[in-house]
């Protein structure tokens, strides 16, 4: 037995997470996985399954997989690295870098016509886009009101009929829209990631990728980790699959040799947009467990690494978090419940299932989790190529973590 935080996981519990996995791969549903999960020194990985749903080649540990949301808790690092070099400040407003957010309009009723609006109380803040908040974002309570239809139809969010145009065009509709909530009132999702990207990008005077690229995925030896797959590469991508919600006929939403990972996109998306593999992830997530130290460099103080990883929002903000999250189970599949958020991801601030409170990290529509958990040092990277248009993938998930933490030895 180990003991206390030293402990690793068990025999039988190893086995079960194998078991389970497996289970999922078989029942049909989830063509094939790739699981890397560690706990302390000892780490552990699964490749099961294909990467095709009709067979093909086997899953490899070094598949690469889309990231969708869980881009956003890699992306925001890029930040961090900014607020750490004073090159950024929280409360600074963003206005300076962000111009066409300046002087705002706020919608006097969230689901109101675009032009009933009033001005905003003061100026969006650093801080309000590191912390969601800054008020837009993709709010699936209020779908079919007009500035939800305007979002879409603007190309403001990812993967909608409207592909999202280069970074000072998206910029330019966004700040042609009216604020849906005052600057600092309410958590929303979605694009205050992605424009952190263009907030970095203007600051360092670079692309976001090429700022992460040195400041964190190199450092990190994340190499297969960017906004696109090279060509080279792209034997390695399997297709994303969106199975119908009515039949769970396997559909294929996104091709790997043309697909939309396949050349750089005109827009960086920190919210959706990375490409990686489980080793890459589990070397950030890792990196954040350890304060922002990667095998005796330092990526971020560990000051940054508490900040986002711990939860940012009000006790009201929260509140409207969670309703989000209960209200909408039978749409999530009874993901997202975990109560708070910090930069860039969510952060456990009540206990609802067997992860601690204070568990970070989040998952991605694309059949994407990652998580790592300060208590048991336990950090877990679970990647399929199933999309959330059906249950399977994030039943998986669940079933993931469960099976994580009743494999623990302590």
């Amino acid at each position: 037995m180990g003991t206390g935080t030293g402990g690793g996981f068990t025999k039988t519990g190893l086995n079960r997470v194998h078991d389970v996995l497996s289970r999922h791969v078989d029942s049909g549903q989830i063509p094939g996985l790739v699981a890397l999960f560690s706990r302390g020194d000892e780490s552990h990985v699964e490749t099961i399954g294909t990467v095709r749903h009709d067979g093909g080649a086997p899953m490899r540990r070094d598949t690469i997989f889309r990231m969708a949301s869980t881009s956003k808790p890699v992306s925001i690092a890029a930040a961090m690295v900014l607020l750490d070099e004073c090159r950024l400040r929280l409360d600074d407003s963003v206005d300076q870098w962000l111009p066409e957010l300046a002087d705002r309009q706020v919608l006097k009723r969230v689901d109101g016509p675009l032009d009933e609006t009033v001005p905003a109380r003061r100026p969006i803040t650093v801080r309000d886009v590191l912390t969601s908040t800054f008020g837009l974002g993709m709010d699936m309570t209020v779908l079919g009101t007009p500035i939800m239809n305007a979002v879409f139809e603007q190309g403001i969010t990812p993967n909608l009929p409207e592909p999202m145009p280069e970074p000072d065009e998206w910029m330019r509709r966004l700040g042609a829209l009216p604020l849906m909530y005052q600057p600092g009132e309410c958590w929303q999702y979605q694009i205050s990631s992605d424009l952190v990207g263009v907030l970095v990008a203007r600051v360092t005077g670079q692309s976001f990728e090429s700022f992460l690229r040195e400041r964190v995925f190199g450092p990190l030896g994340m190499k297969d980790t960017g906004f696109h797959v090279p060509a080279d590469q792209l034997h390695r991508l399997p297709p994303l699959y969106a199975p119908d919600p009515g039949t769970g006929e396997f559909q294929v939403w996104d091709e790997a040799e043309t697909g939309r990972h396949s050349a750089p996109p005109a827009f960086q998306g920190g919210g959706g947009g990375l490409n990686s593999t489980a080793d890459d992830y589990h070397a950030y997530f890792r990196m954040l467990l350890n304060g922002g130290m990667h095998e005796g460099e330092r990526i971020l103080s560990r000051a940054a690494v508490e900040l986002m990883t711990t939860n940012r929002l009000s006790p009201e903000q929260q509140a409207a978090r969670h309703k989000l999250a209960v209200d909408n189970v039978h749409v999530s599949h009874g993901q997202g419940q975990h109560g708070g958020w910090g930069f860039g991801m969510a952060v456990r601030t009540y206990r609802g299932d067997y992860a601690p409170i204070g568990q970070f990290g989040w998952d991605g529509g694309s059949g994407t989790s990652t998580y790592a958990d300060p208590d048991n040092r336990l950090t877990g990277i679970l990647l399929t190529q199933v999309g959330a248009s059906v249950p399977d993938p994030v039943h998986l998930m669940l079933d993931f973590w469960t099976t994580l933490y009743q494999a623990i030895d302590d």
